[in-house]
C-alpha cells in the first residue's frame, strides 16, 4: 500500500520526549522512508529522533531564547509552516495539536491530520497558558485573529483522525469537521522487554503515590502538590520535567519528591511499586494511564478529557469530578477504602487493558485511510 508514495510527516516542533514524541516513532516504524518537517528541532533535547530524516523551518535558525518559546515564536508559526514545499510527495500526515495541520498540498498530494487536539491556547485552555485577566484583555484582538486563522487551516486536511472520542468532541465544538478515532499505539513488546530487565529501588522506603506528566500549568501538578502539602502521611513522587519544576519544588514539603531524566526500565520500577497514579488534568489520550495500566498500576483521574476511555472506572481506577483539591483528597480517602480490590483488578487486567492501544492495531486502522 505504501510502495512507491513518498510520504512526509509535519509536526509541531522535535524538543522532547512524551508520549506523542513516542507516537512520532510508530509512524516512523510503519514508513522508514518518510521525511519529517518541523518548525523547530532541538538535536539535544530529542536524541531520540536522530534516526529521523528530519526538515526545518525558517524559526529552526532564530536564537534559542525565541525559537523554543512558543509565545515568543508565536507569530511566525503560521508562515513557517505555510512556507514548506511538499509539491513532490504522494501523501502528507500532520500530527498536530496546534500549527502542523495548517500546510499547504497540492490537489494530488492526500493531507491525512492526526489531530492530538485542537490548538489549546486559542480554544477552551486560554486561562492555562495567560493567566490574568488584564494579560488576556490586552491579547484578546490578537487571539481572534489567530482563531480566524486556525479555523482556515483546519479546513485543508482531506480527512481528520483524532486520538480519542474526547478530540472528536472538540474537532466538531471548535473545528466543525466530524472526524474518527485512532488511538495512539501502545508498543507492547517493548515495554514486555522493559518490564523483563527487572524492577528500580523505590526512593521511598514506604508507600508512594505517583505523578508522570510534563510540569506546566495546564497539567495542573500544582493542585497535586498541595494536597499532598496537607497529608505529610502520604508520599508523593513527581516523575517529569517543564517550566514549573522549579516552583512547584519550592511548594513541596519533605513527603514529597521530585525525578526528571529516568530510563524506561526505571518508569517501570515506580508504575510497578506505586499506589496509583494520579492525573488531574484533562487529558487529550493520557498514554501514561496506558503505561500504569500495563504494570498493573491503578489511576486516580480527573473525569474531565480522555483517560476515563483508558481505564475501567472502579476496577483499574477511579475517577473524580473537578479539578479542585477538594475533590482529589476526598478522592484519595475513597481509594484507601478500595485500594485493595483496585491493585488486584489492576495486575489481573493489564494485559487485556493496553491491547486495545496495541501497534498492530493502530498501523491497521492508520493504513485503512490511505
Amino acid at each position: 500500500m505504501l510502495n512507491h508514495k513518498k510520504i512526509a510527516i509535519v509536526y509541531d516542533w522535535l524538543d522532547k520526549w512524551g508520549g506523542v514524541e513516542r507516537v512520532l516513532l510508530s509512524f516512523h516504524k510503519i514508513m522508514p522512508e518518510a521525511v519529517f518537517y518541523t518548525s523547530y528541532y532541538d538535536r539535544r533535547q530529542a536524541s531520540w529522533a536522530k534516526g529521523l530524516t528530519v526538515r526545518t523551518s525558517l524559526i529552526n535558525r532564530f536564537p534559542k531564547i525565541i525559537k523554543s518559546n512558543r509565545l515568543l515564536s508565536l507569530f511566525f508559526y503560521p508562515y513557517a509552516f505555510e512556507s514548506f514545499d511538499l509539491s513532490g510527495y504522494d501523501l502528507v500526515i500532520s500530527v498536530t495539536s496546534s500549527f502542523a495541520k495548517s500546510v499547504i498540498t497540492k490537489p494530488g498530494t492526500k493531507h491525512l491530520c492526526y489531530l492530538l487536539t485542537p490548538t489549546r491556547y486559542f480554544w477552551g485552555q486560554v486561562t492555562d497558558y495567560l493567566p490574568g485577566h488584564l494579560t488576556r484583555l490586552l491579547v484578546s484582538p490578537v487571539l481572534n485573529n489567530f482563531r480566524k486563522w486556525d479555523l482556515i487551516a483546519s479546513q485543508r486536511p482531506d480527512k481528520i483522525l483524532s486520538i480519542s472520542k474526547t478530540v472528536v468532541d472538540r474537532c466538531r465544538k471548535y473545528y466543525g469537521r466530524s472526524s474518527e478515532v485512532i488511538y495512539p499505539p501502545f508498543d507492547i513488546d517493548y515495554w514486555q522487554n522493559i518490564k523483563k530487565m527487572g524492577k528500580t529501588a523505590p526512593v521511598f522506603n514506604k508507600k508512594y503515590y505517583l505523578v508522570v506528566s510534563r510540569l506546566e500549568a495546564y497539567k495542573k501538578i500544582e493542585l497535586v502538590v498541595k494536597v499532598f502539602n496537607q497529608r505529610p502521611d502520604l508520599n508523593l513522587i513527581v516523575i517529569g520535567q517543564g517550566s514549573l519544576q522549579e516552583k512547584l519544588k519550592k511548594m513541596a514539603l519533605p513527603n514529597i519528591r521530585f525525578l526528571s531524566d529516568l530510563t524506561d526500565v526505571q518508569l517501570s520500577g515506580y508504575y510497578e511499586q506505586a499506589e496509583a497514579l494520579i492525573m488531574p488534568q484533562e487529558e487529550d489520550f493520557g498514554y501514561t494511564a496506558v503505561e500504569a495500566q500495563y504494570f498493573g498500576c491503578p489511576v486516580i483521574a480527573c473525569r474531565k478529557g480522555a483517560v476515563k476511555e483508558i481505564i475501567s472506572e472502579n476496577k483499574t481506577g477511579i475517577l473524580f469530578d473537578d479539578q479542585k483539591e477538594v475533590c482529589l483528597a476526598k478522592t484519595l480517602e475513597r481509594y484507601k477504602l478500595m485500594s485493595y480490590n483496585l491493585k488486584h483488578q489492576s495486575r489481573a487486567m493489564a494485559r487485556k487493558q493496553v491491547e486495545r492501544f496495541s501497534q498492530k492495531k493502530f498501523k491497521q486502522q492508520f493504513l485503512s485511510f490511505i
